[in-house]
């Protein structure tokens, strides 16, 4: 397939394209500006002038936002203004909160990347004139780059990844995504691995100078929080977090025949011996999950409904399960766990970032599917800060047996900071890179 080709097919696609993610918009809430003018290149007022843009830095969603923390830091402490664009309202609320000192005073500015059309592209570029562009992790598009290079904008991928299964879907996409990766000036690759893949894909210069997720700083106030929070509670708190599509129910249930098998086996009740955190990656989920708990049976509060209070933990007492409806509290979430279990790896989805819980000392349980952590899971896994479980039922149990280690849960605790710490660097250093080009 060529770029023509691609583009035909985008233009006739696109009204199921455009409703569909006016819909996933509608069920997941937020200003998404699905049909609005920014979304297809068009902007008020005069163009920006060469260079006001500087550093342009696109985070997809809310995980490549959080990632991109540290590099956006990095690069305003050097004195760069920043473009830093997003296509889900989730990743541009989370923007708007880590940066809002940075727009408040003018040095950063948040914008839609328009859809991949050759003309929306080329009046977003136009528009903003960035002087380097930098993509988050993998988010390459044939018009995109096509624009970049017509504009003479160096593009660059950063705490850049590509797993097997994305790696076979570009070859299978055949020369228009080869074009595409060819025209990337540098990709900073998190892994040897990832390195090879994006070699594979037609990227010419690959380095590999690791994963930002190490370099994310973890708000002060928040971990004084979350500590505060567990320990003003009479039980400990095991946290089942960023839980997608199919996962749910399959927690819900587990944690009910944990209940069951404690009522059977020890003659008592899980309530008053530990609080489950479950809490959905997507807001949009958060009905749905609240609802499967009042299906269960399990007496549970959202966690909207107390983090208001004076007292949170008074009103956790009574309950055995708290719902984690809210944005932006995970790293409270985890520093308050005696044990993390990190989903999206309970069904077939690539799992989610195990680092986060890594730093905040929670020890970790990640499912069997981690193949968007795969370094680090193993990594984590290697030095014991984390253990595989094979589905949602073990996980469980073995957060249970841990509950009773305390020693245990202390060594993997001080393993897991010691790991994030000693991979720490990667955002000082690609942000190096970049400002010099």
């Amino acid at each position: 397939m060529n770029r023509t080709i691609y583009t035909l097919l985008l233009r006739c696609l696109s009204p199921v394209l455009l409703s569909w993610m006016w819909l996933r918009a509608r069920k997941a809430g937020g200003q998404w500006g699905v049909f609005s003018g920014r979304r297809f290149g068009f902007y008020p007022g005069k163009a920006v002038e060469h260079g006001q843009a500087d550093i342009w830095v696109h985070a997809v969603s809310l995980g490549e936002t959080r990632a991109a923390q540290p590099l956006v830091r990095e690069l305003l402490a050097g004195g760069r203004r920043i473009l830093l664009t997003h296509m889900t309202a989730t990743g541009r609320e989370e923007g708007g909160r880590l940066f809002a000192e940075a727009i408040a005073d003018g040095r950063l500015v948040q914008e839609w990347l328009p859809y991949d059309f050759p003309g929306s592209m080329r009046r977003f570029l136009g528009h903003y004139r960035p002087k380097v562009g930098v993509l988050m992790e993998r988010e390459v598009w044939p018009n995109l780059m096509a624009s970049a290079q017509m504009l003479a904008i160096p593009m660059v991928l950063a705490s850049a990844r590509m797993s097997e299964n994305s790696a076979r879907r570009t070859a299978k996409a055949g020369g228009i995504m080869r074009g595409a990766y060819d025209g990337i000036r540098m990709a900073y690759a998190q892994t040897e691995t990832d390195a090879e893949r994006l070699r594979r894909a037609g990227v010419k210069h690959v380095r590999v100078y690791g994963n930002f997720k190490f370099d994310m700083t973890l708000p002060e106030e928040q971990i004084r929080a979350g500590r505060e929070f567990a320990g003003r509670l009479p039980m400990p708190i095991i946290s089942i977090a960023s839980t997608r599509e199919g996962e749910d129910a399959l927690f819900v249930q587990a944690i009910r025949q944990q209940r069951t098998d404690a009522v059977l086996q020890k003659g008592g009740d899980l309530l008053g011996r530990v609080l489950f955190m479950l809490i959905p990656r997507h807001p949009q989920r958060f009905a749905e999950v609240e609802g499967m708990l009042e299906d269960s049976g399990l007496p549970f509060l959202r966690w909207s409904d107390i983090s208001a209070q004076e007292d949170p933990a008074s009103s956790c007492r009574d309950v055995l399960v708290v719902l984690g409806d809210t944005i932006g509290d995970m790293a409270r979430h985890y520093s308050a766990s005696a044990v993390s279990i990190v989903a999206g790896s309970f069904a077939p989805l690539g799992g989610q970032n195990l680092i986060e819980a890594c730093a905040a000392g929670a020890p970790v349980i990640v499912g069997p599917h981690t193949w968007n952590f795969a370094q680090a899971a193993e990594d984590a896994i290697g030095i014991g800060a984390a253990q595989r479980a094979e589905n949602p039922e073990q996980a469980l149990v073995l957060a249970m047996q841990w509950l009773e280690d305390e020693a245990l849960r202390a060594s993997m605790s001080q393993r897991g900071r010691e790991w994030v710490q000693a991979h720490a660097g990667a955002a000082q250093r690609v942000a190096s890179q970049i400002m010099a080009i």
